[in-house]
């Protein structure tokens, strides 16, 4: 069963734009984010780290994955509310504290909504040129 779930994790991230990949990104950053908040919650520390450890190795992702060159100013910008992101997680697993996740979390939801809704308009903007062409 799980084997037939993780074949299809696969085959989607595979066969996604670039554009799907960086939602899916944001996507498992709230999650983990989440699960941090809860395992600090519960108490229970182990899991707390694994979370925070998911969640900071996906935003150096997205960090590396920032162009300067053709970002310019939204890249820079980008890139500080990742740094943002790395430290306030780190607090947070140092000193076992769910606030600075909150924040993580805010942070995260803003992003996410924000690509979520270029992507919308990306994809329309598209369908419009096909239709030009068709």
């Amino acid at each position: 069963m799980s084997y037939g779930l993780g074949a299809y994790k696969k085959t989607s991230v595979q066969t996604a734009s670039k554009e799907q990949i960086l939602l899916m990104l944001y996507q498992a950053a709230i999650k983990n984010c989440k699960k941090a908040i809860e395992s600090i919650d519960q108490k229970n520390i182990p899991a707390k780290g694994v979370y925070i450890g998911k969640l900071q190795d996906i935003v150096i992702e997205l960090n590396n994955s920032l162009d300067f060159d053709i970002g310019g100013d939204v890249a820079r910008e980008l890139s500080s509310l990742y740094d943002y992101l790395l430290y306030s997680s780190t607090q947070a697993n140092i000193k076992i504290d769910k606030e600075p996740l909150e924040g993580c979390l805010s942070v995260l939801n803003t992003l996410y909504e924000g690509w979520a809704q270029a992507v919308k308009s990306l994809k329309k903007d598209r369908g419009a040129e096909f239709k030009k062409e068709a």
